[in-house]
């Protein structure tokens, strides 16, 4: 069972993380925090938590409606900005 790191690279911070990995782990959570910022407002906003129809042709236009309908909250304030000026 051999370990992703050398024994000999160094180690930075106190908790064993190198900065090189602590550049890969801020590039992945802003990345992360991005995508599921539009699945939280996806649920909370527009309740798509469970499947309410039978068949695959209007789950997936609801869930085409619901990605419209996010893309148009999330880019409210542009919108209006534009709209006003």
């Amino acid at each position: 069972m051999g370990s992703r790191t050398p024994a000999r690279a160094t180690r930075t911070s106190k908790n064993g993380i190198d900065e090189q990995e602590r550049a890969k782990n801020r590039t992945k959570s802003s990345v992360r925090s991005k995508v599921e910022h539009v699945f939280q407002v996806m649920k909370l906003q527009f309740g798509f938590v469970k499947l309410r129809y039978r068949g695959l042709k209007k789950n997936a236009h609801r869930l085409f409606v619901t990605c419209a309908l996010v893309n148009l909250f999330l880019s409210r304030r542009k919108l209006l900005l534009t709209a006003s000026a």
